[in-house]
């Protein structure tokens, strides 16, 4: 395993050293004093093939050589193999002097009960033999078919993570998408599961497995409170500091937000003492970082965009570079993540980066003249 994890140093001598590549906002400061890039390449989809794997290589590699420093992966995404192609991505763009260890932020997550590509067994077979006889889940644990974030099933993704992607201390470790759980269970079995998993989260945070952690969610912290599903992220950090005090290490979440689901950024969901206030509003008030997905919405977003927006956001050439420009300009918004599995895709999405994000009063207007 590579040792090491991104520090403040080494992630500021990457940016000084990519400096003259991209412009002086495109790296930002995530708590306390890590530098990020603000688009990150993410790993979702693909094939389960070794065709796949080859373009992600490349893609990550070019990544690296273009300033963008944070890679965001899940244990499940592509049955284990956009993990393992991260690790190999990496260790590569290290041994060819790259990128060093501790320049670079790898993020993945654990939730949903994942195959692998690998393993040649049915997925029945491969979920019984694996979890079920091995007593790492008990059926009581898992929801929808798929969702367990127990202690020790949590543990036990965190040890297939750090061996896939051949890390030491895994960057950042989110649950995946803990709304799943709300479904099945009510409010008081929902607390005492999330109390349970960050505690789990801080024991390996002690252990050195990882380095902080976070939620990434789809629409949780998007539904008005009071509704089912609804996450608050006020509780979220309630319950980190009630596993690991004062000095807990839940810093990051993950939520969608693009051009077509803005929510985080327009609709107050979330409720932090006696004030109602949007998403970003309430990671602001509460120290957390925030990581936008979908910022492309799967691709949704990369062309055929009104023309009256080109207005709003000039200087760009395609309708992938406005659709992430927007995402990367919002207030509160930490860095944008979007997939990229080919060498264009990240010189399209990387040139962004390059360019300066919208003053407040130039965003503005998207919402009060549209």
């Amino acid at each position: 395993m590579v040792t090491g994890q991104a520090t403040a140093e080494g992630t500021s001598r990457y940016a000084t050293r990519l400096g003259q590549r991209v412009h002086r906002e495109h790296f930002r400061t995530m708590p306390p004093d890590l530098r990020i890039s603000s688009i990150g390449l993410g790993t979702y989809l693909g094939a389960e093939d070794d065709a796949t794997d080859v373009l992600y290589r490349r893609a990550i590699t070019a990544a690296v050589e273009r300033g963008i420093n944070l890679f965001d992966t899940a244990v499940n995404y592509r049955h284990q193999r956009s993990e393992r192609v991260i690790g190999a991505a990496l260790q590569a763009a290290i041994n060819r002097g790259l990128c060093a260890r501790d320049e670079v932020i790898v993020a993945t997550k654990g939730g949903f009960i994942a195959l692998d590509a690998a393993d040649p067994r049915d997925p029945r077979a491969y979920f019984s033999d694996t979890y079920l006889q091995t007593g790492l889940v008990s059926p009581d644990d898992v929801v929808a078919g798929s969702h367990c974030m127990s202690p020790r099933f949590l543990e036990d993704q965190i040890e297939r993570s750090r061996k896939n992607l051949g890390l030491e201390t895994i960057d950042i470790y989110y649950v995946h998408n803990p709304e799943t759980q709300i479904d099945e269970v009510d409010r008081a079995e929902f607390g005492s599961r999330i109390r349970e998993a960050f505690s789990a989260l801080e024991d390996a945070v002690t252990a050195g497995k990882i380095a902080r952690y976070g939620t990434a969610t789809w629409n949780g912290y998007l539904v008005d409170a009071g509704q089912r599903g609804h996450l608050s992220l006020a509780e979220m950090v309630a319950a980190a500091r009630d596993a690991g005090g004062p000095d807990h290490h839940f810093s990051v979440v993950q939520v969608p937000y693009n051009l077509g689901m803005h929510q985080a950024f327009t609709r107050a969901t979330q409720v932090v003492g006696d004030q109602t206030m949007s998403l970003l509003a309430a990671a602001e008030r509460l120290g957390v970082y925030v990581m936008a997905s979908a910022s492309v919405h799967q691709g949704q977003l990369t062309r055929g965009l009104p023309e009256d927006l080109h207005a709003f956001l000039p200087g760009l050439e395609t309708d992938a570079q406005r659709a992430l420009q927007f995402v990367r300009s919002t207030p509160g918004v930490g860095s944008a993540l979007v997939g990229m599995k080919t060498v264009a895709h990240v010189e399209e999405n990387a040139a962004v980066g390059r360019t300066t994000p919208l003053a407040w009063e130039q965003f503005k207007r998207m919402f009060s003249e549209s």
